[in-house]
């Protein structure tokens, strides 16, 4: 078999401990664009996997040459590595898939119809998620829905990395290379007509997955900064909320004191007040860091990844 000189479409999948799940994702990917006659190439990412995935995607690549493997140095996480595959994909439309097979490939069809609409981001629609617990669930719908009131942008709800993007995007995207990376926020904030497909998101194929609680709430965090100043402006708010409260209770004292009240007598009110106060300063001073260790991820310049080796490029 030998390799597409230009694919019309790149499939970018991050790879991470996924050797049970490798062979299938390829399999599934394969048979539905070559059933419907699409040219094709994928990119699969291994980010500094410790299993047998980077000798699973090398002997794919050795099968296929239309399989094409990134290797980091190291792990970078789920959000560089979408960003290496689309610096590396080739094609005209690039689509970005989660190797778990959570996100059916047949479903790339479907986000190829309307790209051939004129459409220059289809993104998926999580209709149903199967598999997952209420928790997860509860907790998946409360971050979009928080994220889409408190950003400038509006990004759809209930939809995840799973998307086509076409070239110019793509190539947009290239140019913005933050550290702390929101990809589903990313790419709606480059513009361009966009659309969506619903689909039922389907149980993990095999394997654990690699987004625990702490991982989750990173991922949120990293959202919420990077297209929204809401946590700072609420650190104001409640700093001019406290305040207010605070001249309320003086002129309280002063009137109870006066009136020859005993209410005020004692310390047990004064340590709330200061202890209330004390919180209030540490969380503002929390969000202001949370801003400020951002800034300094981008001041220091560092790239986004390093690559031990690129297989199957020409370049």
């Amino acid at each position: 078999m030998t390799a597409e000189a230009h694919p019309v479409v790149s499939i970018v999948a991050p790879v991470f401990n996924e050797e049970a799940i490798l062979e299938e994702l390829y399999r599934r990917l394969s048979a539905a664009l070559d059933g419907a006659g699409e040219s094709w190439e994928l990119v699969l990412v291994n980010d500094g996997s410790r299993d047998r995935s980077p000798q699973i995607m090398a002997e794919l690549h050795g099968r296929d040459p239309r399989v094409k493997v990134v290797d980091f140095a190291r792990n970078f996480g789920h959000q560089v590595a979408i960003t290496a595959g689309a610096d590396y994909a080739r094609g005209d439309a690039v689509v970005i898939i989660d190797a778990d097979l959570q996100d059916p490939p047949e479903v790339i069809l479907d986000l190829l119809a309307r790209w051939r609409e004129g459409y220059e981001v289809v993104y998926a629609v999580r209709a149903e998620r199967k598999g997952e617990t209420w928790f997860k669930e509860f907790t998946a719908r409360l971050f979009y829905r928080i994220i889409y009131r408190i950003t400038e942008i509006d990004i759809p709800m209930d939809t995840g990395d799973f998307r086509l993007m076409d070239r110019r995007v793509v190539e947009a995207l290239k140019g913005i290379r933050e550290k702390h990376r929101f990809m589903r926020g990313l790419s709606v904030w480059v513009g361009f007509r966009q659309t969506g497909v619903k689909y039922v998101r389907a149980e993990r194929y095999a394997g654990e997955t690699k987004y625990p609680l702490k991982k989750m709430l990173k991922f949120a965090l990293d959202g919420i900064t990077s297209f929204s100043y809401l946590p700072l402006q609420l650190a104001t708010y409640v700093g001019f909320i406290a305040a207010g409260l605070s001249i309320l209770g003086i002129i309280a004292a002063i009137i109870l004191r006066l009136s020859g009240s005993q209410a005020f007598y004692g310390q047990a009110s004064t340590l709330v007040s200061v202890l209330f106060l004390g919180g209030v300063q540490l969380i503002s001073l929390g969000i202001i860091g949370e801003y400020l260790g951002r800034i300094y991820d981008e001041v220091k310049g560092r790239p986004l990844y390093i690559v031990r080796e690129a297989v199957g490029f020409e370049e």
